[in-house]
């Protein structure tokens, strides 16, 4: 059935490489019950050494932090009713909360609907000689942001949410998100590489382990092993947005265990009924594409291509990193690269990403030309 799998994606990473969308990548493409094609092209590093990408090459996965940590996080807290999605900031933090968010509800939250920024350079707001240590100051002066929107009107997506969820998690449990996750998630499924790099710790593997990102101009070298992120890394490496290190085949084993449960066919880490839940696209706002923690296909220009049913969840990372899964064609797509190494100044993978899905769902017979 997969025949053509293997020669037209090797095709495609090879062009990709040449074209310069990306000094190097993994891609894992398979489905919930097994892998039908993995492979790594060029390099992990090329400034200032050039070092080979290799199958188990640990990647910052960025933004995938969201869906692969925090909603994740969220999920579990659901399932075994320690939160219910409807609480509010007001309910969950430890804190008095803000008049104009202290009615933000969870749901909101997770799903970039609670009225919050996308993003703002936080990290330049730290007290000098705070970076690393600093995630306190920074979750205060979220909360004092001002809201962009009324929450629960519109969707926009929002790092600063996914900060504030950090907190919550780590307020209602008792423990960091970090060790919540390796408890619940990660070390139950033996994954070894899959992990948050905290900036004042040595690094757990050898540096020629981990793709490089960017030449960084803020801390005046190239980034590896430690968060490309700059509010991530201020606020210790760990963050509820960002900060999340792993492979393609360690994030490919974790969603096709969330694809196995969705569909019923396994139970033991969480319950279907609420990974079902969190992969349904939401209704409110009106005209949302978002699901909680997920993204789901735009009718124009997904990052998805044009063949993945809208019955599909997946998310994009800034360093240059994907997941795409087709809920009803069991089809799972994980994609990482290192495009923004040396510079952020390149953003070739957004033409290339859907080329891409389009010819893994033709290679996939269930699939109509």
């Amino acid at each position: 059935m997969y025949t053509d799998l293997p020669v037209r994606l090797d095709e495609l990473l090879r062009e990709g490489m040449g074209g310069g969308v990306f000094p190097g990548a993994v891609l894992v493409v398979g489905t919930s019950g097994s892998v039908l094609y993995n492979n790594a092209v060029g390099f992990a590093s090329v400034e200032p050494d050039r070092v080979p990408m290799k199958l188990d090459t640990i990647f910052d996965v960025a933004s995938l932090t969201k869906p692969l940590a925090t909603s994740l996080a969220v999920m579990k807290l659901v399932e075994i009713g320690t939160v219910n999605l409807g609480l509010t900031l007001g309910d969950l933090l430890p804190v008095d909360v803000p008049e104009d968010k202290n009615t933000i509800a969870l749901r909101q939250l997770v799903s970039h609907s609670a009225g919050l920024p996308d993003w703002m350079p936080l990290y330049k707001k730290v007290e000098k000689g705070k970076t690393g240590r600093a995630k306190e100051q920074i979750r205060r002066l979220v909360l004092q942001i001002p809201l962009e929107y009324i929450p629960g009107t519109k969707a926009l997506y929002s790092d600063l949410g996914y900060m504030l969820l950090e907190w919550v998690i780590e307020a209602v449990s008792g423990i960091s998100l970090a060790e919540f996750l390796s408890r619940h998630f990660y070390a139950p499924l033996g994954l070894q590489r899959t992990f948050f790099q905290e900036v004042d710790k040595p690094l757990r593997y050898p540096l020629e382990e981990y793709a490089a990102t960017e030449k960084c101009p803020w801390r005046g070298q190239v980034m590896r092993g430690f968060v490309h992120d700059e509010n991530a890394y201020t606020m210790g490496g760990i963050s509820g947005h960002a900060g999340l290190f792993s492979t393609a085949e360690e994030v490919f084993t974790l969603c096709a265990t969330l694809l196995a449960h969705y569909h019923g066919k396994r139970s033991d880490l969480i319950g279907p009924s609420v990974v079902r839940e969190f992969f349904t696209r939401q209704k409110d706002p009106e005209g949302s594409t978002w699901a909680l923690g997920w993204d789901t296909p735009s009718p124009r220009g997904s990052a998805a291509g044009r063949y993945f049913s809208a019955n599909s969840v997946g998310h994009l990372g800034f360093t240059g990193t994907s997941v795409w899964m087709d809920l009803d064609e069991d089809i799972i797509v994980v994609f990482l690269t290192n495009r923004v190494h040396p510079t952020r100044d390149n953003d070739k993978i957004k033409g290339f990403r859907p080329h891409l899905h389009d010819a893994v769902a033709h290679c996939f017979k269930r699939y109509s030309a």
